[in-house]
């Protein structure tokens, strides 16, 4: 078995979850930059650090997935972080800005081929990753598993008449970021006997290609809580939904 703790971030070769993939190799870790696009994760894990590995990792695809799992289990042994980061906020035409995104996301127009792919990345990729990779952490002296949603996904904010964001809720994106909340809840209620803690970390409106670089805050500030929530002690919390300011409600 490796040595060190080993921490697996997916979509890693960029943004939030390269910011991630650094302050966690920073901290210890060996750390396991997951991308669709192997050379761009080779590409990101020289800004890294030493001890951090490029891993092809399409969350999207289970062939893929269970490749991961193997080569995670035959070369380090071990993983006690996992960070579900990869997402993407659309599908369709690529540098729409924000509100295009939004306006096409209508729930009266939405495409629900985009929805469908929406989904398969925030929701379906986040459990397909999380199953696979579960029999190494339950082996892990303290796994942790952080899932990187977002305050839009909030029934609670969204249905406030005085949200400034309100207008943004939609049946794509933030209705992933819904979706991803309920399973952070569901795997955290089925773990919670165990030495794993799974929660859910809002970034906030953080500038990367997801939002075509218009949020407001930088990737630093963006990986903060989930780096907290990979980072936390065997008196944490399991279930949460949080961002560094403290708990969101679901």
């Amino acid at each position: 078995m490796h040595d060190k703790p080993v921490a697996l971030v997916t979509g890693a070769n960029k943004g939030i979850g390269l910011q991630i993939a650094k302050e966690l190799a920073a901290r210890g870790f060996t750390v396991l930059v997951g991308s669709r696009d192997l050379e761009r994760g080779e590409t990101a894990v020289k800004s890294v650090g030493a001890d951090a590995r490029a891993l092809r990792l399409d969350v999207t695809n289970h062939a893929s997935v269970a490749a991961a799992e193997e080569r995670i289990r035959k070369e380090l042994g071990r993983l006690d972080v996992l960070v579900n980061n990869a997402g993407i906020a659309q599908a369709g035409k690529p540098g729409r800005t924000l509100a295009e995104i939004v306006k096409s996301a209508r729930p009266s127009i939405a495409s629900l081929d985009e929805v469908r792919a929406v989904f398969e990345t925030n929701v379906f990729g986040v459990i397909a990753v999380t199953q696979a990779m579960l029999p190494l952490l339950r082996e892990a002296p303290a796994g942790r598993i952080v899932n990187v949603s977002s305050e839009v996904g909030s029934l609670t904010r969204s249905s406030d008449p005085t949200n400034p964001y309100r207008s943004v809720f939609s049946v794509s994106y933030p209705a992933s970021k819904t979706a991803l909340n309920a399973i952070t809840l569901a795997f955290a209620m089925e773990l919670e006997s165990t030495r794993i803690k799974v929660n859910a970390a809002c970034p906030g409106f953080t500038a990367t290609d997801l939002n075509n670089f218009e949020g407001t805050r930088t990737v630093e500030q963006g990986a903060r809580e989930a780096v907290r929530l990979a980072l936390l002690d065997a008196n944490g919390p399991t279930g949460t939904f949080s961002n560094e300011d403290g708990r969101l409600p679901w």
